[in-house]
């Protein structure tokens, strides 16, 4: 591929992060809460989430299959591109890895962050451990650029809308055409619904909500949250998905297709909330319950991500499922300035 201005030399995975053993729930959780006043006595009860599968959470080994999958892509199509991996939370720590790639001679590098939304947490956040690591390397680190957000990408809606479908199967055949769809995402407080722009991430997500619908052939579908947390006295983006589970299983609905949108992996609140919490609350109440996957590290979801630094190297226009006029704004700010000018697109 001939060099430009605009080429890449790494490229860098950004993650949340999440313990790999019991010895390490609870550095996480206080490493996650630092800051925010959150009791001792709550950080245990999140704890027992991941300590019910073994005190390891699933997502630092999803990324690490991810970037096998994104290496086997870059082979594909001809590229010799490092990938890193660095979180917010855990080891492998974003300083660590910018200094890492500061040693390695990286000058500049794309970085994908395991979130696809805009908002603060889906986007500035991850800006600021941008900043961070960078500023950790000193003087000689590397340039870092992240890629735009990606919640209507086709691919991510192709990869979503197959889920439904192969979890239909999974429902007894008498009701398979009776199963309501639910999309999830991760709830937010109020106050922070509007940090970056009115309602920026609630439309994203409905957004995508109706395109993965469409793909999949549901012209009727429920969009909720999931996963709140923090003092009962701030309100947090509702419909809860249990909530609305009880709400269908009043109305006499047989069945129920839970789809996890706002996740791109299957981590500890899709595998408590949702395979747990959730699927005994729907079998008390006698409702058939299945739940679509998320891309993880599929190859289509690794072409996704190289395909985004392709994109940005070329200077291309971004490629979009759905009408591209509807599509929520890119354009989150933080402190008044945009995240990153590929926000713009």
């Amino acid at each position: 591929m001939a060099s430009s201005a605009a080429s890449f030399d790494a490229l860098l995975l950004l993650s949340f992060g999440g313990p790999e053993g019991p010895e390490q729930v609870m550095p996480f959780l206080e490493n996650v809460t630092r800051g925010r006043g959150i009791p001792r006595e709550r950080l245990e009860s999140v704890a027992e989430h991941y300590l019910h599968f073994g005190g390891v959470s699933p997502i630092n080994g999803i990324n690490r299959d991810l970037i096998t999958a994104i290496e086997a892509e870059l082979a594909r199509r001809g590229r010799q591109l490092p990938v890193y991996f660095g979180n917010r939370n855990w080891e492998p720590y974003v300083e660590d890895t910018v200094a890492q790639m500061r040693d390695n001679g990286i000058r500049r590098a794309a970085v994908f962050a395991t979130s696809a939304w805009g908002g603060y947490s889906g986007c500035t956040q991850y800006q600021e451990d941008i900043a961070r690591g960078r500023a950790a390397a000193g003087p000689e680190t590397p340039e870092l650029v992240k890629l735009r957000q990606y919640f209507d990408h086709p691919l991510l809606v192709s990869m979503f809308a197959d889920a439904i479908a192969e979890a239909a199967t999974r429902l007894p055949r008498e009701v398979r055409d009776r199963a309501r769809l639910v999309f999830t995402a991760h709830s937010i407080p109020l106050r922070a619904a509007s940090r970056c722009g009115p309602d920026l991430y609630q439309r994203q997500v409905a957004h995508a909500a109706a395109l993965v619908a469409q793909a999949a052939g549901f012209d009727d579908y429920d969009q909720v949250w999931q996963s709140r947390s923090g003092p009962p006295q701030v309100p947090w983006l509702e419909p809860d998905v249990g909530d609305h589970i009880e709400a269908l299983a009043r109305d006499g609905l047989e069945a129920v297709i839970v789809c996890p949108v706002g996740f791109v992996a299957d981590h500890i609140e899709v595998v408590w909330d949702l395979d747990n919490e959730v699927a005994e609350q729907a079998a008390e109440a006698g409702i058939a319950y299945a739940r679509a996957s998320t891309p993880n590290a599929t190859p289509r979801f690794a072409q996704l991500v190289v395909d985004l630094v392709d994109e940005l190297e070329r200077g291309s226009a971004p490629l979009r499922a759905g009408d591209p006029e509807a599509v929520p704004s890119y354009g989150c700010t933080a402190n008044g300035a945009l995240c990153t000018p590929a926000c713009e697109a």
